[in-house]
């Protein structure tokens, strides 16, 4: 089954309004020197310029997404967001689970499995992120750890429309390091995700579900992770930071 490649670009604590709107104004170039490339995009920038962003991108099409949410629609918790927020913001996606919110955090799987859930119910797209830390996976439980952020992340979850979920598979051991998982590593893991996803829900919707790849991808790198058969796009951290590498990552994929 075909399905449309997602690249998207996680921009951290990084870029302030201007800096976004620089961003944005010069991507929409590049995308289209693209032309009709079937294939989709999105920015994740800070909560700051995320309407900044929104309105710098009008006309193309590419998306923004936040970087976290919170899973109430209102109420006294200082310093949360709610999905009403974003999606009034210009929002269509929202990360959550991200490996550095359940290490600096301590985001649980059951946090993931409300904040993807609250999302879902304004129609916003949830990227459920899952992988695996060096220790876990030197002691040989990777797909153990898979298997329990994707069970208890997607627990209860109404998903009928496979775009209406996004699966990130970002091995920890390989964010911000340098080191990649070979396009073989990522195949496994990918390929386990789905067969977990056609357990979850049914295994038509996990064939058409998008699992995008996470973890150092560069443009040195995407074309090969991209020919697995089960890798569907990236999770773009530090190389989405320069539109000319990043526009790379698109053109490659």
């Amino acid at each position: 089954m075909a399905r449309i490649p997602l690249i998207a670009g996680n921009w951290k604590m990084f870029k302030t309004i201007p800096e976004t709107v620089d961003f944005c104004h010069r991507l929409k170039g590049e995308m289209a020197a693209l032309g009709g490339k079937k294939i989709e995009v999105a920015v994740a920038p800070p909560f700051t310029a995320i309407a900044a962003a929104a309105q710098a991108l009008q006309g193309s099409p590419v998306q923004v997404a936040s970087q976290d949410v919170f899973w109430a629609e209102s109420g006294a918790y200082t310093g949360e967001i709610s999905v009403r927020m974003l999606k009034d913001a210009g929002c269509s996606l929202g990360l959550v689970g991200h490996s550095e919110r359940r290490q600096y955090f301590q985001e649980t799987d059951e946090a993931v499995n409300k904040k993807a859930g609250a999302l879902m119910k304004e129609g916003l797209i949830p990227i459920v992120c899952v992988g695996e830390t060096l220790g876990e996976r030197q002691g040989r439980v990777t797909f153990q750890v898979v298997e329990r952020q994707i069970r208890e992340g997607l627990k209860g979850l109404a998903v009928r429309d496979p775009s209406g979920l996004v699966i990130a598979y970002e091995p920890v051991w390989a964010i911000g390091t340098g080191q990649t998982a070979t396009p073989q590593q990522a195949q496994e893991v990918h390929a386990f995700i789905r067969k977990l996803v056609g357990e979850v829900f049914s295994p038509s919707l996990a064939q058409a579900i998008r699992i995008l790849y996470g973890g150092s991808v560069k443009p040195e790198n995407t074309a090969e992770l991209m020919g697995m058969e089960d890798v569907d796009g990236a999770l773009v951290g530090g190389a989405s930071l320069e539109v000319k590498t990043f526009a790379q990552i698109i053109q490659r994929a």
